[in-house]
This record gives C-alpha cells, structure tokens and sequence, in this order.
C-alpha cells in the first residue's frame, strides 16, 4: 500500500523518517511517495487534506482534527526547545504593537505561542523561517519570531534575543512546548493508522541506535548546515515524546488547544 507522507527537510524530520522511507527497517509492505516541505507549506496542505499522513504544526492540528488522527509517534515537544523572538538590537517588548514582526507562518505553533505573549502585537509578516533572520538583519522587519536550526545561528549573526517564548508558555502554563506532530487520515483503516504509528517509532529506534552518525538522508537535506548544528537539532527537538506522547505530551496539547 502506498501512502503520501509530507515532513519539512530540517534534521529532526530526515532524522526520524529516514529508516522509513529508505527502507532501512521492514516496512510491512507499506511504501511512501514523500514530499519534503516547509512547515507552513506543510501546514496549508493538512487544511486542504492533501496528504495521507503529514507533519503539522499543533497551532493548525485543532483546525483539522475533523479530517486527522494524531499518532503517538513522530512528534516534536519537549522543554527548553520553544520559538525565539529577536530583534537587530534591544527593543522596548512593552509597545509591540508597534513593531513589524516576521512569523513563520500563521498557522504554526510559533505564531501560536507568539499571540499569547503578545496579543496586541497584529502588524505581522509571514516569511519563510529560513529568511526571518535575514529579514529582521535588512530591517524589513523590527524583529521576528524564528524555529528550528535559526535558535543556534541567529547569535552567530549578530541578533538580539528578546524573549524565549517556549519558556514564557512553560513559565505560564508549567506544561511541556507541543510544536509540531503527525497526523493521519481518519478514513483510513484502523490496522493501517496503528501500523504507519509503529513504524514510525521503530524507524525512530533504528536511528536512535545508530547517533550520533548522521545519516546521508539527513546530511542532504541540510546542505548549508554544519554537522555540530544538525546534532543540536536533534538533541533539541527529537526525544522521548517523539517516541510516545505520553500522558504528559497529550496533557501539553490539550492545554495549548485552550489557548486557540
């Protein structure tokens, strides 16, 4: 059987589903015609039901619950690994709604988790999260909200941090930060939903027992990224609620659903 599966080229995705999609594991006969994109391109697809299984920011899963299952598997939470918001230099945070501020997207969890902290800021711009930090450098932007491998670079640039947004949501609410999960289509059979949830955690193990090598899948997909980055990535975004949400993931995501 043939599934579509989509999942953003950063090192914590290629990481988890290249056992997967490259075979390395038995994959019980299922085979997956993938599409590797940005999150919110990700995240626009699961609103239009495009894909069979996908990942998704948590912040556009409460839109599509309807259409998708979320599996236990594959997810990325944890503590310490939030959206960072930055600017060229210091700004004065108590008059955000002045600022232009860059976003990932207006369905990800980063601009979730953004308007929490800053509900009267609404003068956004949505840009890729690979160019944000180049944006708020031009001063296209006053300051910008970045995710995944920007938390290690944005330093190196010559950027300001003005909040830790995933530590302001733990601060508030003491749950873990839900970021990004996979879902499936609810209309698919039940021993294929508990199946493609299996396999995922077992490609997962099988990269688990082969770190700290990278593996060429992953390696290809993050060209311009040094290996030490692509590690704290990993280490980062990938850990034991990847494995299993758990009680406690499921209790984060419920809690940041109250929060929509």
């Amino acid at each position: 059987m043939e599934l579509t599966l989509g999942f953003s080229p950063c090192p914590n995705d290629t990481f988890i589903f290249d056992a997967l999609v490259n075979h390395k594991i038995d994959t019980k006969g299922f085979t997956f015609n993938t599409a590797l994109e940005d999150v919110e391109t990700l995240n626009q697809w699961a609103l239009q039901g495009k894909l069979d299984v996908t990942k998704l920011s948590f912040g556009v899963y409460f839109k599509v619950m309807d259409r998708y299952e979320l599996l236990n598997s594959g997810s990325a939470l944890g503590r310490g690994c939030g959206p960072l918001l930055i600017s060229k230099g210091p700004i004065d945070v108590s008059k955000m709604a002045d600022y232009k501020i860059a976003i990932p997207g207006i369905n990800t969890t980063a601009n979730l988790l953004f308007s929490t902290a800053f509900p009267e800021a609404q003068n956004k711009e949505l840009i890729i999260f690979s160019d944000i930090e180049n944006a708020v450098l031009d001063g296209r932007v006053d300051a910008g909200v970045i995710i995944h491998e920007s938390r290690f670079t944005y330093q190196q640039k010559g950027l300001h941090k003005l909040m830790d947004l995933g530590q302001y949501w733990e601060e508030t609410t003491g749950h873990a930060i839900p970021l990004g999960g996979i879902v499936i289509r609810k209309d698919l059979p039940a021993d294929v939903k508990s199946q493609i949830d299996a396999l995922i955690r077992s490609s997962l193990d099988y990269a688990f027992a082969h770190y700290p090598s990278l593996p060429e899948y992953v390696t290809a997909h993050a060209q311009e990224m040094d290996e030490s980055v692509m590690r704290q990535h990993i280490d980062l975004y990938v850990n034991q609620f990847s494995l299993d949400l758990g009680a406690e993931g499921k209790q984060a995501i419920a809690r940041l659903q109250q929060a929509v």
